[in-house]
Formats: structure tokens, sequence, C-alpha cells
């Protein structure tokens, strides 16, 4: 029985990753730094979960100069406060929207009882940014259980972030079902034994989708019906069209 739908947050509720990388090159410029990640290195950065490891990680590989001292650590965390505070701008402002079917489907899923948390790396201030902006108007008890960075020191694809939400919802994962967007996160729901679906973004695709239930271009709407690019629909489901609580339930039940 289906109790519980967790939501991976970048690139699953929202298309936030080109906000990320334009706030990570607004506090290098800010910060004096002559750094720009374009879109086609950011694609390879994102293979790295967590913003302050992926500064480590670019870093070591480009400018390992930068990272010689003792306040390494401090430099970092000053550079991913500020980008945390100009991700929260732009979000603000208005240049996140929520991706194809996700409102739709998280009302649907709160009018039949189903529980709903987060499990993510990025960190709660972003996450409470999307809530706020982008996703406006959702009930603030929306998701009962947030998880993000602060909750998991090992970050994705480790199931760690997933182990502990399954904790705070003191649910089993075969009552349970994952939604992401990327390898990675694929990798932690199945981590911890996740039947998951994938929502494929356009900065995850070509990234190996194996064990999941579909991947989808998205969730899908009446008017807008999403299209299946790998698995398939549960027995009974004729053709693609918008992901709902029966969809969901189905495709759940055949995995479990």
């Amino acid at each position: 029985m289906l109790e519980a739908v967790i939501f991976d947050v970048d690139g699953t509720l929202a298309d936030t990753e080109e906000a990320h990388r334009q706030a990570f090159n607004a506090t290098f410029q800010e910060f004096g730094l002559p750094w720009d990640w374009d879109q086609t290195l950011y694609r390879q950065l994102l293979a790295v979960s967590g913003g302050k490891e992926r500064i480590r990680h670019y870093c070591t590989n480009a400018h390992p100069q930068w990272l010689r001292g003792p306040d390494a650590d401090e430099r970092i965390a000053a550079l991913h406060k500020h980008k945390t505070e100009r991700y929260a701008e732009i979000v603000a402002s208005g240049g996140v929207a929520p991706r194809p079917g996700v409102r739709r489907l998280i009302e649907e899923l709160q009018g039949a009882g189903i529980r709903l948390a987060i499990a993510t790396t990025t960190s709660l201030a972003n996450v409470a940014s999307l809530l706020e902006n982008s996703l406006s108007g959702l009930p603030e008890d929306t998701f009962e259980v947030i998880g993000a960075g602060e909750h998991a020191a090992d970050k994705k694809p480790s199931p760690a972030i997933y182990d502990w939400v399954l904790a705070e919802l003191a649910l089993p994962p075969e009552r349970c079902l994952a939604i992401e967007d990327s390898e990675n996160g694929l990798r932690a729901a199945l981590g911890a034994d996740l039947p998951t679906l994938v929502t494929e973004s356009c900065w995850s695709q070509g990234d190996d989708f194996s064990g999941s239930l579909a991947v989808l271009s998205d969730l899908g709407e009446p008017e807008a019906p999403f299209r299946l690019l790998a698995g398939a629909l549960p027995d009974g489901v004729n053709g693609p069209g918008w992901v709902d609580v029966d969809l969901l339930t189905r495709w759940h039940r055949a995995a479990v």
C-alpha cells in the first residue's frame, strides 16, 4: 500500500539548476574570483552532490592553489553562504517555475491522504526559498518531513538522506515511492530500497536510469501529457497521460 511519496527538489520539483549556476557565477564575481561555470562545465559538476562539495571538487581540479592554507573550509563555506543568498533572490524574483504537473500532483496526493516528504542534498534555506516562492500557496505543512543537506553528511548517491527521511516518517521503504530526476538521486533512492520514478531534466539527459519504475519527460498535465522515455506503464494503462494518484499507486503495487 502506498502511504508516502518522497520528492527530490532540484530538477524534480522545479528546474532550479540554471538558477543555482547563475548564483554560483554571481558569487564568484562578487568575491573577485575569475571563475565562470558555463552550462557544459556545470553539467559535469552536477555529478558532485552538494554545493560546498561541488566548489571543493572544482577547485581541486582547476584551482588547487586556492585550497592551500588552513582556512580553505571557511572560504568555501563563505562562498556557499553567499551563493545561497543569491539563489534565494533569483527564486524570489520569479525566476524558477515548478515543473509540469508538480503542483497538481502534490495537491492530489494531499487530497488522497498520502503523506509527502522531501529528500534532497540542497540546503534547508534553498528548499524554503523554493516552497515560499515557486510553490507558494501550498499549506505550510504540505511536506511532513523535509530532509536536506543538513541532515546527512554523505550526499547522494549515498542513501543516507532517504534513510533519514524514512526514519522520520516511521515507514518502511516498501510503503513509499520516490520521485527523482538524476542518476545520483536514483541511486540514492534505490540504495534505500525505494521504488523510484524518474522525471528526466535537461541537466540529466543521458544519465543511467536503470532500476527505475520508468523515465518520463515530466509528470504531465491533462493538456500536455508526459512522454514515456524509458520503462513501461503499469498494466491496464493505455498510453502516456499525466501522473496522478491512481497511476502512482499502480506503479507502486507492481514494484512491491
